[in-house]
C-alpha cells in the first residue's frame, strides 16, 4: 500500500520578484530554471528517489501491469500495406523490438520485401529514439529519413541509397521532423531549419543532393516570430506546399511546382488576421478549406490552378454548415473525403460524381477519420475507425457499391472479448448551461466505483473516444474511465474552441469541474473515488481544477504540466512561446496578464488541502520545459496543508513524449496506474 515517507526533498528558496504592469509575483523556485546547474540535477535526482521509494510497494503491480499490457501487443504486428501508385509501403515489428520497420514490395503484394529502413538497428544504442518522416525520391533511389536521439523534436535528416544500402555524406541537422518535400526530378530537398534557441522553424532551405548543407538555399524565411511553419508536398506531387499560419487566426501559403524546384516560391492567398485556409491539388483545380465568408466551421471552397489563387477566385464546393465542423479534408483524381464534426462525433463526408453521403457507423460512441491514401489516383478511400471498446481498425470504402470492408482490426491478445465492456455518451450541463458531452466506458458489472476522467482542451484539438489496450488494465481492476470533451477542443464546432482559449480559457476549467461533479451527482463514480489525469495544456488542466476544485478529486496525474503560464508566456527565449500567444494571450498586455494570473496554476497554488498528486516530466522537454512542474511542486510541498502524497517523476533522458520505443512507453503507463490503484486502496482503508 503506499504510504508517504518522512522526508520529501525540499527545494532551497531564492527570492526572486518578477515584476510587470506595476504587479509583482514571488518566484522562489526560478533558480530551478537552469539545467546546466548541478543543483538543479541533483534536487530532480532526490525527487526521483523520494517518487520510487513512496511507489515501491506497487513495484509488484507495475511489474503485473507491464506485462499484461506487453503481452496484450502482438509482437510481430504489421501495418496494412498502402499503395502510391507504384509499390507497396507498410511497417511492420519483430518480437521483442522496440521500433518498426520500414518495408517495400515493388509493384505487387507477393514480391520480396525490401526493408527500407531497420528503426531496431538505428535505435539499438540510443536511451531516446524516434523517426521524424520518410520521404522517398521521385525516381526511388534515394530515402530521405529523420531522427531524433535527444526528445527535442530537432531532427537530423540523412540519404540512404536503397540500391546500395548506404548512407550519402548528405546531412541536414536541426529540421522540423516530417516537413520536407523532394524535386520531381530527385535533385533537390527541401526542409524547414528549426532555431535551436525557441525551436520555431521559420527558414525553408534547399539543399541540393551531394552538396554540404552550408551550401543550401534560403528560399523563404517567416519574419513573424508568432507563426509556424509547415511544408508539404501534393499527392499529385505537383507542388510543394509552404504555409505560416498563427493558432486558430491565420494562415499564407506558398506554391512552387515541383518541375521548377530552383523557381521562387509563389502566395497563394496573402495573410489577412482573421483569414485561415488550407489547400490541396486535385487535377485542374486547387481545394480550399476555409473560413472565408464568415463560415464559423469552415467551408469547401475551389479555385482553377491556372487563374487567379486569391480569395476574390474561390469558389464554393461544399457551403458551410452552422452544426458541421469541416476539420479536414483528402481527395484524389476520383473523390473528395471531407472528416467533420456533428453533435460531438466524427464523421467522414463521402463525394464522388452526384454521391454526396456520410459513411455510416453503428456504435453509439466512436472515432473516425481519414487514413492514409498516398496514390493519387485511387478510387476507394481508406478510413481508421476506434471506438473506447473496438480496437483500431482500417477501412476500405467503395463509393460505388457504398460498401466498407474491413482490411484490418488490431488484434488484442490475452482474452480480450469486446462485448465484456460498455460504453456511453452522457451530456453535463455546465454552469453557463452549456451541454458538454461526456464519452465513459466500463466492463459490464461496474457499479459506483473509482473512475478516471481524463481531458485536454486546448488548441482546437478534440480528444475524440479511442481505444486503449492498456487501458483494459484498470477497467479490468474496477475503474471506469471518462473523457470530457470541454471547451477548447472542437468536439462541438469552431465555437467551443473559440469558447475555451484566450479570454475564455477559464471554461476550460470549468467545464471539467461540472463533468466531474455531473459524474458524480448521477452515481456514476463514488464521491471520494473520482480521479484525474492530463497531459501538457491538460496537465495545465489539472494544476487549475485541484486549486479551484480540491476536494472533488481524490488523485490526480499530471503529465508533463504546463503550469507556470505566465512566466513562460513572458520569455521569448523558451521554445514555441511566441507561437502561443494567439492561443493562451500576450502577457506583456496587461488585460491578458491579469487573466492569465487568475487561472495560472503555479501562481494560484494556497494554503488549502490537495489531492493525492502524481507529476511526470522529462528533462529534455521541449514543449513544456521541466522546471514548470518541477516549481509547481516544490511550491505545492511548501504550501499545501494536508499530508496527501505528492511526487514528482522525472525521466532524465526523454522529453515531451515520454520514453520512446513500443514497450518502454508501458512502463510509464503501468506507473500511472500504479499510483491510481495504490490511491484508491489507501482510501479504502482510511
Amino acid at each position: 500500500m503506499l504510504q508517504n515517507l518522512p522526508n520529501p526533498p525540499k527545494a532551497k528558496q531564492v527570492p526572486k520578484a518578477l515584476t510587470i504592469h506595476g504587479d509583482v509575483r514571488q518566484d522562489p523556485y526560478f533558480w530551478l530554471n537552469n539545467p546546466e546547474d548541478p543543483e538543479v540535477i541533483d534536487y530532480l535526482n532526490q525527487e526521483n528517489s523520494y517518487t520510487e521509494n513512496v511507489l515501491k510497494p506497487t513495484e509488484a503491480l507495475q511489474n503485473e501491469l507491464f506485462e499484461e499490457m506487453k503481452w496484450r501487443m502482438v509482437a510481430d504486428e504489421q501495418s496494412v500495406p498502402y499503395f502510391n501508385g507504384k509499390d507497396w509501403f507498410y511497417h511492420r515489428y519483430e518480437t521483442g523490438g522496440e521500433y518498426p520497420i520500414y518495408c517495400r514490395r515493388k509493384g505487387y503484394l507477393d514480391t520480396p520485401e525490401e526493408i527500407i529502413l531497420h528503426g531496431n538497428q538505428l535505435g539499438k544504442e540510443e536511451a531516446y529514439f524516434a523517426v521524424g518522416g520518410l520521404a522517398l525520391s521521385d525516381n526511388e533511389q534515394i530515402l530521405a529519413y529523420a531522427t531524433d536521439t535527444v526528445s527535442r523534436r530537432n531532427y537530423t535528416v540523412y540519404f540512404k541509397n536503397l540500391a546500395t544500402g548506404e548512407l550519402l555524406p548528405d546531412k541536414i541537422e536541426n529540421t522540423e521532423g516530417g516537413s520536407y518535400a523532394w524535386s520531381a526530378d530527385s535533385t533537390y530537398f527541401f526542409y524547414l531549419l528549426r532555431d535551436p534557441q525557441t525551436l520555431l522553424a521559420s527558414k525553408v532551405f534547399r539543399h541540393k543532393l551531394g552538396t554540404p548543407s552550408s551550401e543550401d538555399v534560403l528560399v523563404y524565411e517567416e519574419k513573424n516570430e508568432e507563426c509556424y511553419m509547415g511544408l508539404s508536398r501534393s499527392k499529385s506531387k505537383e507542388y510543394i506546399f509552404s504555409v505560416s499560419s498563427q493558432q486558430g487566426i491565420y494562415s499564407e501559403y506558398r506554391i512552387l511546382k515541383t518541375n521548377n524546384p530552383t523557381g521562387n516560391f509563389e502566395v497563394f492567398q496573402p495573410g489577412e488576421r482573421g483569414l485561415e485556409y488550407f489547400i490541396e491539388h486535385q487535377v485542374d483545380r486547387f481545394l480550399i478549406r476555409t473560413n472565408h465568408q464568415d463560415s464559423t466551421n469552415f467551408q469547401l471552397m475551389a479555385c482553377h490552378v491556372d487563374g487567379p489563387t486569391d480569395k476574390s477566385a474561390w469558389k464554393t464546393v461544399v457551403a458551410h454548415r452552422p452544426d458541421v465542423f469541416l476539420e479536414d479534408f483528402d481527395a484524389t483524381t476520383e473523390w473528395i473525403a471531407l472528416e467533420v464534426k456533428t453533435n460531438g462525433l466524427s464523421r467522414i463526408q463521402w463525394i464522388q460524381g452526384e454521391s454526396n453521403e456520410f459513411i455510416r457507423m453503428d456504435e453509439e460512441v466512436f472515432q473516425v477519420n481519414i487514413g492514409i491514401n498516398v496514390d493519387y489516383r485511387a478510387k476507394t478511400l481508406r478510413y481508421n475507425y476506434t471506438s473506447l471498446t473496438c480496437p483500431n481498425s482500417v477501412l476500405e470504402y467503395d463509393g460505388t457499391t457504398k460498401k466498407s470492408t474491413l482490411l484490418k482490426e488490431d488484434r488484442v491478445l490475452g482474452g480480450f472479448e469486446k462485448n465484456e465492456y460498455h460504453s456511453e455518451r452522457l451530456w453535463a450541463t455546465a454552469r453557463d448551461g452549456m451541454k458538454v458531452p461526456i464519452s465513459l466506458v466500463y466492463k459490464k458489472g461496474y457499479q459506483k466505483g473509482p473512475l478516471l476522467l481524463y481531458a485536454y482542451g486546448s488548441y482546437g484539438y478534440s480528444m475524440d473516444p479511442y481505444f486503449s489496450s492498456s487501458r483494459l488494465s484498470l477497467l479490468n481492476r474496477g475503474f471506469a474511465f471518462a473523457i470530457a470533451h470541454i471547451r477548447g477542443g472542437q468536439e462541438m464546432g469552431r465555437h467551443w474552441y473559440e469558447d475555451g482559449k484566450m479570454m475564455r480559457k477559464m471554461n476550460t476549467f470549468t467545464d471539467f469541474i461540472d463533468c466531474g461533479n455531473y459524474l458524480v451527482n448521477t452515481g456514476k463514480v463514488e464521491a471520494h473515488r473520482l480521479f484525474a489525469q492530463g497531459g501538457s495544456a491538460g496537465g495545465m488542466l489539472m494544476g487549475g481544477i485541484i486549486n479551484m476544485a480540491p476536494s472533488l478529486f481524490a488523485g490526480v496525474i499530471a503529465a508533463v504540466p504546463f503550469v507556470d503560464v505566465v512566466t513562460t508566456m513572458l520569455d521569448e527565449t523558451i521554445p514555441l512561446t511566441t507561437g502561443e500567444w494567439e492561443e493562451w494571450g500576450n502577457p506583456k498586455k496587461e488585460e491578458h496578464y491579469l487573466y492569465m494570473k487568475s487561472y495560472s496554476p503555479y501562481d494560484n497554488v494556497v494554503a488549502q488541502d490537495y489531492p493525492h498528486l502524481f507529476v511526470t516530466t522529462g528533462l529534455h522537454d521541449s514543449q513544456v520545459q521541466y522546471w514548470e512542474p518541477a516549481k509547481w511542486v516544490a511550491k505545492l510541498r511548501k504550501t499545501k496543508t494536508d499530508n496527501h502524497i505528492l511526487l514528482l517523476d522525472c525521466d532524465m533522458s526523454a522529453g515531451h513524449g515520454g520514453a520512446s520505443g513500443r514497450y518502454k512507453r508501458f512502463k510509464d503507463i503501468a506507473k500511472d496506474y500504479a499510483f491510481l490503484i495504490g490511491i484508491n486502496e489507501l482510501i479504502s482503508a482510511q
